[in-house]
């Protein structure tokens, strides 16, 4: 990854939530082994994504709940659905860390922290 130099201090990397392959396969792993690590990292991101929509949408119900008027006992179930719906986030995206985290330790050369 390039970066245009803003300032004359040398510029890091940062590490963010980064979709696709960021470090090198094995030589040693034969094709169908690479082909189940490639569908394994795929449907961890297909989980990740469907986390997000899940939270996503708890929290459509959670702020229709508190809009809706005449109803008290419905804004504690509101309340209730944005705060699963920060759970459901926080929990896929520790999820989404440690799979890629435990593909990359498991199965592929680690990368040098110099580059």
């Amino acid at each position: 990854m390039k970066f245009l130099p803003l300032s004359p201090m040398k510029i890091t990397k940062m590490k963010i939530l980064q979709f696709g392959r960021d470090f090198k396969p094995d030589d040693e792993i034969i094709l169908r082994d690479y082909l189940a690590i490639e569908r394994t990292r795929l449907a961890n991101e297909r989980t990740l994504l469907s986390y997000i929509r899940s939270s996503l949408y708890l929290i459509l119900g959670g702020i229709a709940f508190l809009q809706l008027e005449g109803f008290s006992n419905i804004k504690y179930l509101g309340l209730l659905s944005l705060l699963l719906s920060v759970i459901f986030l926080v929990v896929g995206v520790y999820r989404f860390m440690l799979l890629k985290k435990s593909l990359k330790n498991l199965y592929y050369k680690k990368e040098h922290k110099d580059e």
